[in-house]
């Protein structure tokens, strides 16, 4: 398939918008305020959904070259997401099998082909196989393959790294929507930015925030709100997952185009990946963000914005840097995580017990159900 080309599911929404087409099943329904303020369902969330099912940790272009290695701590262990000399995509645990010292440390990408532990010098390479060790002599009988780096399932598809702590993990759904990744060419994208924010409220508030265009005119009235049509807007899923579209402030006959640059004028497409990460695809640059839950009240989200190329001029440079201000720190940090904390601490208030969603709305009513399934 071409690389530029939409896929029949995209194009299916766009026509969808075009159309005008309403849901008449659609009805206000709720979600128990318990859902986002229990610790006990922050436990079972993470035994059921963050432990079970496979998660996206970066895209591939946060490991651009052969021979790199990230350290990445937001799940609750420590991990290491690797990209070997072969250019395989391989996420694992960041213990040295020596003594249980973590093996690389920090948090930001390291490009060699040997991974040292600082503690004995046991060295591996980034396909993870141990390669040697100080005086083997000392450790007579030892068979360096029984004492690779702990590998967790890992998939790549479509500019996506996925990885699970189950080894029983099902990637069908993460490889089926590799397909729609790679009609954005997201494999092909430039990292310009990433950062981690720590964000004071249940994760599934900020998922929420991405599930409705309800709140695009009102709360970014003063950012992104200008440039969308009020409750323009279709949806549809791929298993648990859900592709949503809404229109821009272009004609609506652009939908009607079956290329990239003018779809992506008319369109934003942004797709939820259950459980927690959002990809948006603005027109000339994309957004991924991945939810990583601490506790009930507290969610880390790492933004990484993604670029066609690197910058060559000092005018590019600014012009990305604007459109990463805009989006991180106005949009995402000054807007939506904002009012997922105001969310939490009213919740937290006892004040409703539960919330009410409109048919504007329904994207949310759906994920929670997701989340129910899961947890029954």
């Amino acid at each position: 398939m071409n690389a530029f080309t939409p896929t029949e599911g995209q194009i299916a929404l766009a026509e969808s918008l075009r159309r005008g087409d309403r849901r008449n099943d659609l009805a206000v329904t709720h979600v128990d305020a318990a859902a986002y303020t229990d610790p006990a369902r922050h436990i079972a969330e993470q035994e059921r959904l963050f432990s079970r099912l496979p998660l996206v940790i970066a895209p591939s272009a946060l490991l651009p070259r052969n021979n790199m290695a990230v350290p990445h701590d937001g799940f609750g262990k420590p991990l290491l997401v690797t990209r070997d000399g072969e250019g395989k995509a391989h996420v694992f645990l960041n213990v040295c099998r020596h003594r249980g010292t973590r093996l690389v440390e920090g948090g930001e990408p390291v490009c060699q082909s040997r991974l040292v532990c600082p503690y004995h010098a046991w060295t591996y390479k980034t396909d993870g196989s141990l390669i040697g060790l100080p005086r083997s002599d000392a450790f007579p009988g030892l068979d360096k393959g029984d004492f690779h780096l702990k590998r967790l399932p890992t998939l790549e598809a479509g500019g996506m790294i996925w990885f699970a702590f189950d080894e029983a993990a099902d990637f069908s759904e993460a490889a089926r929507l590799g397909e729609d990744f790679d009609a954005f060419a997201l494999a092909g994208q430039h990292l310009f930015r990433r950062r981690t924010h720590e964000v004071a409220a249940n994760w599934k508030l900020i998922m929420d925030a991405f599930l409705e265009s309800y709140h695009v005119q009102r709360l970014h009235s003063n950012t992104i709100g200008p440039f969308f049509q009020d409750g323009i807007a279709s949806a549809d899923t791929i298993g648990a997952h859900q592709r949503s579209a809404v229109g821009r402030e272009a004609a609506l006959e652009a939908l009607a185009a079956r290329d990239w640059p003018t779809l992506r004028s008319a369109i934003t497409y942004t797709y939820q990946l259950f459980p927690g990460t959002v990809l948006i695809i603005s027109p000339d640059y994309m957004n991924l963000m991945v939810l990583m839950p601490q506790a009930h009240d507290r969610v880390l989200v790492e933004d990484f914005m993604l670029i066609p190329e690197p910058p060559e001029t000092e005018k590019a440079l600014k012009h990305w840097e604007k459109s990463w201000n805009l989006l991180d720190e106005g949009v995402f940090a000054g807007e939506d995580f904002r009012a997922a904390a105001l969310g939490q601490q009213g919740l937290q208030s006892g004040a409703i017990d539960r919330l009410t969603l409109g048919t504007m709305e329904a994207g949310i009513r759906k994920f929670h159900d997701s989340v129910e399934a899961a947890l029954a």
